[in-house]
């Protein structure tokens, strides 16, 4: 939606209907990605594209259709046999797509999402795309960090929705999800539509060294953008860090300082120092820890190192209740030896912070596993 979404909210301000065709799942090699949208709006216009020319021409008619009757249509376009190129994708490639009728009765919530995504604030919007009982289909949730509007039928799917959707969102992944007609995780029938409007969220890991590789590596199989920076450019290079996004060679407390003040570090950003050397880590330290909004703060190190650590950063004026937000040592503990064992414990204590794990065995638990 964020393709056309200016000529979205020109419409819907203005009291127009248009149909808002989406892909929500590609097989095989469909030429758009699954968030792709093209608008069937007043007057015969159409914007935006959802498989590069193939079947802009049948979605356009199906959305006229959508327009008049209000309904929801999910179509499934793939090569025919005997039709391969005229209502077909000829790359070979299959996607549904899910069109739907957005005005201000159908989607009343639309001027608040739009106005989130244009600041940039981060919201999912939820569509049930598939499912067994016809009136289903259609009906939506807008999901923030810190609220839900909409509903979707049971409060069971939508508790069980929200939940998900809050960790795509967090990491800005847009997916389909399976679901039992009632929102059962293990079940299928409903099939939701997941438009995240976030951009990924930031991990930034200080210190190149041999354990700054792998939790780069799991930082990225999480679905963090990972940035390694260090002020030795004979240990920062791509080759040493080959799953960073980017690789920065400066000081650690610059680096950061100067991130802050272009607003690249927000409350997603995770913070990995694995300097363990105090010309590095105190200095950066003393900014990461005074930052009014940040996902995580962990630095390595032993307790011997700790223990000095937060001697020096005492005597340089922080806080206790600052130093209360430093993770160190750093992860969770798992017996970790190997820089790859470390980078999951580190992995692990960042997930059970951002939503209130404790780590512990899920066989000793009673209860929902998810809180």
């Amino acid at each position: 939606m964020r393709e056309v979404l200016t000529e979205l909210r020109e419409w819907w301000d203005a009291g127009e209907s248009a149909a808002l065709a989406t892909v929500v799942e590609t097989f095989n090699s469909s030429p758009r990605p699954a968030g792709a949208s093209m608008l069937v709006g007043p007057h015969g216009t159409a914007v935006g594209s959802v498989s590069g020319g193939c079947v802009e021409g049948a979605v356009y008619e199906e959305g006229q259709g959508v327009i008049a009757s209000a309904t929801p249509e999910l179509v499934h376009y793939g090569i025919s046999d005997d039709t391969a190129y005229a209502v077909g994708l000829s790359c070979g490639g299959q996607l549904d797509v899910f069109i739907e009728k957005v005005d201000r009765e159908t989607f009343p919530e639309f001027g608040d999402v739009a106005d989130d995504i244009e600041a940039g604030r981060p919201v999912a919007v939820v569509t049930v795309v598939e499912h067994p009982e016809a009136g289903w289909v259609g009906r939506r949730l807008v999901v923030r960090s810190d609220s839900v509007t909409g509903a979707l039928g049971s409060t069971r799917a939508e508790e069980a929705v929200t939940a998900d959707v809050r960790g795509l969102l967090a990491n800005g992944l847009t997916e389909t999800l399976t679901y039992g007609p009632h929102g059962e995780r293990r079940g299928e029938g409903m099939r939701v539509f997941v438009a995240s409007y976030a951009p990924k969220p930031r991990m930034v890991v200080f210190g190149a060294i041999d354990f700054a590789a792998a939790v780069a590596e799991m930082g990225h199989f999480l679905g963090y953008a990972v940035t390694v920076c260090d002020a030795r450019p004979v240990f920062a290079t791509p080759a040493r860090l080959p799953a960073a996004d980017d690789v920065v060679v400066a000081w650690p407390h610059t680096y950061l300082r100067d991130e802050v003040e272009a607003g690249r570090i927000d409350g997603r950003t995770v913070l990995c120092v694995l300097t363990h050397d105090p010309k590095f880590d105190v200095p950066l330290l003393e900014v990461a820890l005074k930052l009014p909004e940040v996902a995580y703060i962990g630095a390595m190190g032993s307790r011997l190192t700790h223990d000095e650590r937060m001697a020096r950063l005492r005597e340089a004026g922080l806080s206790e209740a600052e130093l209360d937000r430093l993770s160190s040592p750093i992860g969770l503990d798992l017996g970790a030896r190997t820089p790859q064992e470390t980078a999951v414990s580190i992995a692990a204590e960042i997930i059970a912070l951002r939503w209130g794990g404790h780590g512990d065995r899920l066989a000793d638990r009673e209860g929902p596993i998810h809180a």
